[in-house]
């Protein structure tokens, strides 16, 4: 059962939420999808990636998102002659003490925006691995533990343009989600010119949260809880990649956990201390596609990842309501997935 103390915790998160919601789309304009899944990430403790084409406003979500929050932001700039020690760091031998002095590098701050990730060499990129996953980074055989809270927000160009690197499959495996912008509607392009023609919307920023808010905000999101039959069907999801005669490589076990983690953090933005199918559902595609490779014949045919997440969702079947005895989860309902302003007692941001 929940507590009192949790239900006002899921309170304090959906009204801080709200407040950063609000600073983010004053400067990302049209898109309130791309923010609500950006904040969903940063709740269920993950990493996001922001793949579009040049122009659209990839780096100004991320420098929005980090300003909004009253943390340490540090930016870096990947370019083909960055080094992995630009990133975590070096130790360098002092004189006067007769001994190796530790610098940290850019990695150490609690919002780190990489800026077009994939312009580096896959070494560099690989300098990453350690900190997105177990939250450290070691040197010379020392560990040095990154604050929290900590997220990697990173930013790539296609990789049909030139003088980019294809991610390797193990980095993209540690962002949680991949979203893209795409190009804003005319109105929405329009309303851009006036905010955005004299001054940058990011000068008046000022934070709305603070960091150790953050903080409790995750550990409220944990709280949440997910019946036994939502997670057999988050695990019928990844499994089916695996098997998909269109992917010559599925979703990893680590996949079914950030798909978890952010279905949590989707039913509490909706004010929600329990998880539905369609929290799962919604967040199914962000989440895997990004993971996935097709198959060549896949490749020549067209299908992308998106879509064969798409067939996945429409085969698996859904739980029924007799197999949720698990916790308290209301009635299932059918796709598409229900808008959560919809639902009794959610609070929608």
């Amino acid at each position: 059962m929940t507590t009192y103390d949790e239900r006002a915790s899921l309170s304090d998160l959906t009204t801080t939420a709200e407040r950063v919601r609000r600073s983010v789309e004053g400067v990302i304009e049209g898109k309130p999808e791309v923010v609500r899944l950006s904040l969903t990430v940063l709740l269920a403790e993950g990493h996001l990636l922001i793949e579009d084409v040049p122009g659209v406003g990839k780096t100004m979500l991320a420098k929005a998102l980090a300003r909004s929050i009253d943390c340490s932001v540090r930016r870096i700039q990947f370019t083909p002659d960055l080094l992995p020690s630009d990133i975590t760091g070096v130790s360098i031998y002092d004189q006067q003490r007769k001994e190796f002095e530790f610098k940290p590098g850019a990695i150490f701050a609690q919002i780190v925006i990489g800026d077009e990730i994939n312009r580096a060499s896959p070494k560099t990129q690989s300098a990453l691995l350690e900190s997105m996953e177990e939250r450290q980074v070691t040197i010379d055989g020392k560990s040095y533990e990154l604050p929290g809270p900590f997220m990697v927000v990173a930013t790539q160009n296609p990789i049909e343009m030139e003088g980019t690197y294809p991610l390797p499959e193990a980095q993209r495996d540690r962002f949680m989600a991949r979203v893209s912008i795409g190009y804003p509607s005319p109105q929405a392009e329009l309303e851009m010119l006036d905010v955005h023609g004299g001054v940058s919307p990011l000068d008046d920023m000022q934070p709305v949260a603070h960091a150790h808010e953050i903080v409790k905000l995750v550990e409220a999101v944990r709280s949440v809880h997910v019946a036994e039959a939502i997670r057999r069907y988050a695990v019928d999801l990844v499994s089916a990649t695996r098997n998909h005669p269109d992917l010559r490589l599925g979703a990893s076990p680590r996949a079914t956990l950030h798909l978890l983690r952010a279905a949590k953090a989707a039913a509490a933005l909706a004010g929600r201390d329990f998880a539905l199918p369609d929290d799962v559902q919604s967040l199914a595609v962000p989440v895997l596609a990004h993971r996935l490779l097709p198959t060549a014949q896949a490749q020549l045919n067209r299908r992308t990842a998106e879509q064969v997440v798409g067939d996945i969702l429409q085969r698996t079947p859904l739980p029924t309501s007799g197999q949720r005895s698990g916790g308290p989860v209301p009635p299932v309902p059918s796709m598409p997935p229900v808008d959560y302003g919809q639902q009794p007692g959610a609070r929608r941001l």
